[in-house]
């Protein structure tokens, strides 16, 4: 019984970490676009934006991410033959990639708060996709984890990923247009 409620915690904190992912890019991609416009309006956007990141960023994202790590490590600790299994190596594989692409958030987050844009609006719309790449990868782990398709599904997510960027470069080209 003890399992579960650790569980729902862990999957509530999972949920909300991803929500600050995905907003904290899409924050991210304002910012960049506040800073190339003319004053008053740069001063203006900029400050607001900053504003909405930092919070999002420290009271939301990363304490999210530190209880949904707390949550699995005691989950694994319940139940340590989980780690046996092959596809929970695949899904700690791309758990290390979420925790690598948080970390590289918040390098852009700090760099962004100190007025320094290093990367284009552009860009940020694509590495936007990461979360969402991981995101579809764990959740076909974790559903097919019983079933040797599991296999098909990470080989799924690779297909979704090309599709993902083509769609991207499709879209660029609307906007520039």
């Amino acid at each position: 019984m003890e399992y579960n409620y650790i569980k729902a915690l862990h999957l509530i904190f999972v949920i909300t970490w991803f929500a600050g992912l995905f907003y904290i890019v899409r924050l991210f991609v304002y910012q960049i676009e506040a800073s190339e416009k003319p004053s008053p309006e740069k001063e203006i956007l900029g400050n607001q934006l900053n504003i909405m990141a930092k919070r999002l960023w420290t009271i939301i994202t990363w304490p999210s991410a530190i209880l949904a790590i707390g949550f699995a490590v005691w989950l694994i600790s319940l139940r340590p033959f989980y780690l046996t299994d092959a596809w929970m190596q695949v899904k700690l594989g791309f758990v290390f990639l979420l925790i690598v692409y948080h970390l590289k958030c918040h390098q852009i987050y700090k760099q962004l708060q100190n007025g320094i844009v290093k990367h284009s609006s552009n860009f940020m719309r694509l590495f936007n996709e990461g979360a969402t790449i991981i995101l579809f990868a764990v959740i076909f782990l974790v559903m097919l984890r019983h079933a040797v398709n599991w296999v098909y599904g990470v080989l799924g997510i690779i297909a979704f990923s090309v599709l993902l960027m083509l769609g991207y470069k499709f879209y660029k080209r609307i906007r520039e247009k």
